[in-house]
């Protein structure tokens, strides 16, 4: 045991993070074997901040197409940086030993047992203990792995948040255990389903299982089950993962105009709660708090203004206020919100405090002008 963790101190002290990935041989005291491990890091990954961590089986097929995608998709702000650990499994084909399952009860062989407790004890542990991971894991998997995610499902609280499973092939009972065990965790589950629509020996199984998790009626599940068309079960695997990402991260991403008009708009919530919820959200889930971004915070006022939703106003100026301090935006939607309110003395005092901040976005001097000027106007100040 000694031996396995200094090899392993050895192997990971010595990586080099601002290479970005490195391979490296983890020899497991649960699997009596030493396996090829992968890892990502971002390239400016620092103490100061927590990843998500993204656990990739198969990873001489997955792990470059999803280091690429969580590459190109963080750098435009639609995810976080993530790390990611990804498990060789093509040598002699042993990924149908590491996921094999009894054919009777569906519960994993000797072997499968061992290498998840090679994943949930060994991996992940010592990652989390290394570096700075967030709550939010992820597991990804393909065919016969895709259906060993499902065993974390199992225990009283999923090791994971977030399962994308790729064409998978089912165990025994599958079908009916995956929604069973989807219903019953008290926790948010992001579960994502992703199939070609050419026939297969699972594909009526995996139909029957997708008709009984979208029956599933809670808040914290949140199931995505993406069909192509013209994918075959090996092109499947690039069609599905971008978007299993867009799925998943969603919530990180600013606010769309789509999701302005079908969701925000929609609402019977007060504005300002969409936008509170949401960032609550990504720190429950991430383990950071992410600055509230320009865009979702003109989204939350202009559906303030459409929905005469004035007493949002205010928790918005004052967000503004800690956010963006050296701008006038909170002090202009405070102002607006006194006007709106009847109180034009404390409205005109706040304009005038906009008036001496900086411009923002499309607020400027001029505008807090001409409302400094309408009081004026109207009330003789």
């Amino acid at each position: 045991m000694k031996n396995r963790l200094l090899f392993v101190l050895i192997g990971l002290v010595c990586l080099n993070l601002g290479a970005q990935v490195k391979h490296e041989i983890f020899e497991s005291f649960k699997l009596q074997e030493r396996r090829n491990v992968s890892y990502y890091f971002p390239e400016d990954y620092t103490e100061e901040k927590k990843y998500p961590l993204i656990v990739v089986l198969d990873a001489e097929y997955l792990f470059d197409l999803v280091v690429a995608n969580i590459k190109f998709q963080s750098r435009l702000g639609r995810m976080p940086q993530a790390i990611v650990v990804g498990i060789g499994q093509g040598e002699n084909d042993i990924r149908w030993e590491d996921c094999d399952y009894d054919e009777v009860s569906g519960l994993p062989s000797e072997k499968g047992k061992m290498f998840y407790e090679f994943l949930g004890t060994e991996i992940i542990p010592y990652l989390a203990t290394t570096y700075k991971i967030a709550p939010f894991k992820m597991f990804i998997g393909y065919d016969i792995t895709a259906n060993f995610g499902n065993y974390f499902l199992f225990k009283d609280r999923s090791l994971f948040n977030s399962y994308i499973s790729i064409s998978p092939v089912l165990a025994t009972e599958m079908e009916n255990r995956v929604p069973e065990r989807l219903s019953a965790l008290d926790q948010v589950i992001f579960y994502n389903v992703i199939v070609e629509k050419e026939a297969s020996d699972d594909r009526q199984r995996i139909l029957q299982m997708n008709h009984s998790i979208n029956s599933i009626t809670k808040e914290s599940l949140h199931y995505f089950f993406d069909e192509y068309d013209n994918a075959d079960h090996v092109s499947i695997i690039p069609y599905g993962i971008g978007k299993a990402f867009d799925n998943v991260f969603k919530i990180f991403r600013p606010i769309s105009p789509k999701e302005y008009k079908t969701e925000i708009l929609t609402s019977t919530d007060p504005v300002f709660k969409y936008l509170e919820d949401r960032y609550t959200m990504i720190e429950q889930l991430f383990g950071f708090e992410k600055p509230v971004e320009l865009n979702d915070i003109m989204a939350i006022y202009a559906a303030c203004r459409k929905k005469e939703d004035i007493e949002s106003l205010k928790p918005l100026a004052e967000l503004c206020k800690k956010q963006y301090p050296e701008t006038m935006m909170g002090f202009y939607f405070e102002g607006e919100y006194y006007e709106e309110l009847g109180e034009p003395k404390k409205a005109f005092k706040t304009f005038e405090k906009a008036f001496q901040m900086e411009e923002i976005d499309f607020l400027t001097k001029d505008m807090a002008l001409e409302k400094i000027d309408a009081l004026k106007a109207d009330f003789g100040y």
